[in-house]
């Protein structure tokens, strides 16, 4: 049966919310018909995903407008990623209507524009492109998946007006229903990803394994549940997860990218300096490879390369539009941490404290960026300093174990060993195999005098695999 669409864009409203900007509301219908070899479902299904597409196709307009798109010179298939990537398309209405020769669905969605805040969130995803390259791989998935709909359509319209049995188009109608819906819960997971991480990971997974379960070669799919494995700290899962979307795309730069970052933090260092070679030999301006290579790189001890690499991330990082584009900084606030810390490591104190510094303004809250910059303070002798940001580190993230055995450090240089053994307490109750720890606590109960803890922490910091302590009371018979 022929299917009858209907759309019209209308603007609700325009409310000034600031001098800068206007709240500005689409609304997009489709009536959709149904019978034959298409139940009711399917095409709600589907006439759901055309609606929200095609309203997020006229909200394109205002992406397409705004100046950060026409000085980056974005490619005409990119808009709609932007556009899916910054604004959400959301069903208000939907109701069955009848004729006198057709059954069909309306549909009416909304999208939301508030001018005020879009061309900065524009700007912002415009730079992750490992997420806009997935975004563009979904609208991409939906399209080809909307254009067989449509061919089934047609084919359905022919068989019934000849009276002829749809009963196999049922079975390719409802493939494509699961695509779509699968899609639909990938847009899902995809909304809880602010940029730097996700909202909530294991919302993330309950939506992609539902993606998944529906089609199981959806490799964006595996990519993503990867990277929500990942931020649960489940590294070998998120590698699992990445295996299988490369197997289904070979040539899937998140996916190699998100594997690669994962056996870093499982200290397998030339393995994911490998997957981050893949990621730039095909994709060779991607920011977060470099940043990720470099990071590998002051890992295993290569600072001056991991120097060289963050200063990559940050130059393609650094904003390419605007008459002052020269004078602008990256937004990169990582690679500014991860640039520091090679720095640091290399003795160049000052160089690093002035990343770290970047960094913190990028990103107000990065509580990392304070504790090394405390450290980076604490090295040359500034132990005031580096006790604010040790403390700033740890108001904005209470459970931090490193910034309280930080605190113990400078603390212990300036002799106030009691507040040295108190934050040492803190971080060994927050990391109970924190070895660093007991050393240091040790010690400063070896400066009170108190022999006897002090030996049970050079014990148990050896256990963990300091040493040191342990060897000097030894050598200097403070311990029976």
């Amino acid at each position: 049966m022929k299917t009858i669409l209907t759309t019209f864009l209308t603007i609700l409203m325009l409310i000034p919310i600031s001098a800068f900007g206007e709240i500005l509301t689409i609304r997009h219908s489709v009536k959709q018909t149904f019978g034959g070899g298409q139940s009711p479902d399917d095409a709600r299904i589907s006439g759901i995903a055309l609606a929200k597409r095609e309203a997020l196709e006229k909200a394109g307009t205002y992406i397409e407008s705004l100046t950060v798109v026409k000085n980056s010179q974005v490619e005409k298939d990119e808009i709609l990623a932007l556009t899916a990537g910054v604004l959400k398309a959301e069903v208000i209405s939907q109701k069955n209507y009848h004729t006198n020769d057709a059954f069909g669905i309306e549909i009416v969605v909304n999208v939301v524009v508030d001018t005020s805040v879009l061309e900065e969130r524009v700007k912002k995803l415009l730079q992750d492109k490992t997420h806009l390259t997935q975004l563009k791989d979904t609208q991409k998935r939906e399209k080809e998946l909307l254009q067989k709909v449509a061919q089934l359509e047609e084919e359905n319209r022919k068989l019934t007006a000849k009276k002829q049995s749809t009963v196999q188009l049922e079975k390719e109608f409802q493939q494509a229903s699961d695509g779509l819906t699968a899609v639909e819960w990938f847009n899902k997971a995809s909304a809880l990803w602010d940029g730097r991480k996700y909202a909530a990971p294991e919302k993330a997974i309950e939506h992609l394994n539902n993606a998944i379960k529906l089609q199981p070669a959806y490799a964006d799919a595996y990519t993503m549940r990867g990277l929500a494995y990942f931020y649960l700290g489940q590294y070998q899962r998120a590698i699992e997860d990445c295996n299988e979307a490369i197997r289904l795309k070979p040539d899937n730069v998140p996916a190699y990218i998100n594997r690669g970052l994962a056996y870093i933090n499982l200290a397998n260092y030339q393995r994911g300096i490998e997957d981050c070679n893949e990621a730039l030999r095909l994709q060779p301006d991607n920011a977060l490879a470099y940043n990720n290579r470099g990071l590998a790189y002051r890992r295993i001890g290569q600072n001056q390369r991991a120097i060289e690499d963050c200063n990559e991330a940050i130059r393609l990082r650094k904003p390419r539009w605007g008459l002052m584009k020269f004078l602008l900084k990256s937004d990169f606030a990582e690679a500014y941490l991860n640039r520091g810390f090679a720095y640091n490591n290399l003795g160049q104190h000052q160089r690093a404290i002035e990343d770290y510094s970047e960094a913190i303004r990028l990103k107000p809250d990065y509580a990392d960026a304070y504790n090394n910059r405390g450290g980076a303070y604490t090295q040359l002798g500034q132990h005031q300093r580096a006790i604010e940001d040790y403390n700033q580190a740890i108001r904005l993230k209470p459970d931090y174990f490193q910034p309280y055995s930080n605190l113990g450090i400078a603390y212990n240089a300036l002799g106030q060993y009691q507040l040295t053994i108190q934050n040492c307490n803190e971080a060994i109750r927050l990391k109970p195999d924190y070895a660093d720890a007991y050393y240091l606590r040790g010690n400063a109960y070896l400066w009170q005098g108190n022999n006897n803890l002090g030996c049970r922490d050079a014990q148990k910091a050896c256990e963990l695999g300091n040493c040191k302590l342990q060897e000097w009371v030894k050598t200097n018979g403070k311990c029976l």
